[in-house]
């Protein structure tokens, strides 16, 4: 979570709503947190790799299971492909910064960084999951010292910036439009769920991941926009667009300070797409499983202990996306897709709390039934409604592709109330 989306968006919501835009990252961390509480439950009654999928299918029944996974599937693509669009800036503006004068287009850059990805994440989850703390550890240090020193100057009188004093140049108006654009930066926490199967000692673990998490990344979100529209204008923003951050720093930094925010920038587009294609991965596989996809989908590697095909179908279609570079409609397509998901999932709790099924036994409770997951998933489906045109249309055929798929492929499963023993982790 602490990746793609706090070095990209920073600078396009600042021009789109200007500081207002803090309360659209706020609303996005509102709707993640009422989501995180009963993902946290389920994920402990049904610690599975697969996520949402799991909780609709197993509460709703397979179609409503298949529309799920299907999308959520394709949501993680598609937030993959803005991850690794992302990436392509950011690096080519640090090789234009390093004084190269030849460098590729930014998409054939995130095309390959897509190929590494899915070629590290084949060869062993714990290759991937060392890629990801070290980016992880490296990119904080990174953006906390420049949101220390930073907010500092910011906040001392004759510092190099100034708190912001038109707080919403395009109205309040800007602000829901907004939270739906960025919500893709709240995306990372349901990944946790996605590979539960992989997760040790999952009721102490994934509660603690899920909603620590969104607090902090919330947190870093806000304090990192309120330092980004202290020190440029909205219209300074719209012009640096998806590097706007680095920007920040060159005036706060100079020169290695700019380069310092580029080198973590790739670190973060990188570390983002590495989780999504993992968990987007393990989605197929659990749909696999169930028989709702083809079973060569679900086989593991002997030797690696991953699903290599799973990953070399997720990777292809993400590398795919990388070189359309439309990293806007990419953000939403990904939001539309897990929205409706996060919906399903505050339902999927109420089913299962209502029905007090032999085999749900979570550890974790979520607070606040039925009241706090009912309006978790009422935000959920009112955040889609601010999306633009062209990215519901592109989330609208996913869904009914995949109703679709089910009707001619997965018609004959069952799932509904199917509460079977977890499985071993995949590495096993």
């Amino acid at each position: 979570m602490v990746g793609a989306g706090i070095f990209i968006f920073p600078g396009i919501a600042g021009a789109e709503a200007g500081t207002a835009a803090l309360l659209s990252f706020a609303l996005g961390a509102v709707v993640a947190l009422l989501v995180a509480l009963p993902a946290s439950e389920l994920a402990t009654a049904l610690p599975r790799s697969g996520g949402g999928y799991q909780y609709v299918s197993r509460s709703m029944g397979a179609l409503a299971g298949t529309v799920v996974g299907i999308g959520q599937w394709i949501g993680l693509i598609f937030a993959s492909g803005f991850y690794l669009a992302g990436f392509g800036h950011y690096l080519r503006e640090l090789i234009l910064e390093l004084g190269f004068q030849s460098v590729p287009e930014a998409r054939w850059l995130a095309f390959g960084g897509a190929l590494f990805l899915t070629l590290l994440g084949v060869l062993s989850t714990r290759h991937a999951g060392r890629l990801q703390n070290l980016s992880v550890g490296i990119l904080l240090f990174i953006l906390s010292t420049f949101l220390v020193y930073g907010l500092a100057s910011s906040l001392i009188p004759g510092g190099e910036g100034s708190l912001p004093r038109d707080f919403a140049p395009e109205g309040l108006g800007a602000v829901f439009p907004t939270a739906a654009l960025i919500f893709t930066s709240y995306l990372g926490f349901i990944q946790i769920t996605n590979v539960a199967g992989d997760i040790r000692e999952p009721a102490r673990n994934i509660p603690r991941a899920m909603l620590g998490s969104v607090a902090l990344v919330g947190a870093l979100y806000l304090l990192t926009l309120l330092l980004t529209t202290s020190v440029l204008s909205p219209s300074e923003l719209s012009e640096f667009g998806e590097t706007a951050l680095a920007e920040v720093a060159r005036s706060l930094l100079g020169v290695m300070g700019a380069l310092a925010l580029m080198a973590a920038g790739l670190l973060a587009t990188l570390s983002s797409a590495n989780a999504s294609i993992l968990g987007s991965s393990r989605t197929a596989f659990a749909l696999s499983r169930d028989r709702l996809l083809p079973l060569f989908l679900g086989r593991i590697h002997p030797q690696s202990g991953t699903p290599v095909r799973a990953l070399v179908l997720t990777g292809g279609a993400v590398a795919g996306l990388a070189l359309l570079g439309r990293l806007e409609l990419l953000a939403e397509v990904a939001s539309i897709l897990h929205l409706l998901m996060y919906g399903l999932i505050c339902l999927a709790l109420l089913w299962f709390r209502a029905k007090q099924l032999e085999g749900y036994r979570p550890v974790f409770r979520a607070p606040g039934y039925p009241w706090l997951p009912a309006l978790g998933g009422l935000l959920s489906f009112a955040l889609v409604g601010w999306m633009e045109p062209r990215a519901l249309l592109v989330g609208g055929g996913v869904t009914a592709a995949a109703a679709l798929w089910y009707a001619f492929y997965g018609r004959e499963v069952t799932l509904r109330g199917n509460l079977p023993e977890p499985p071993g982790s995949l590495e096993e």
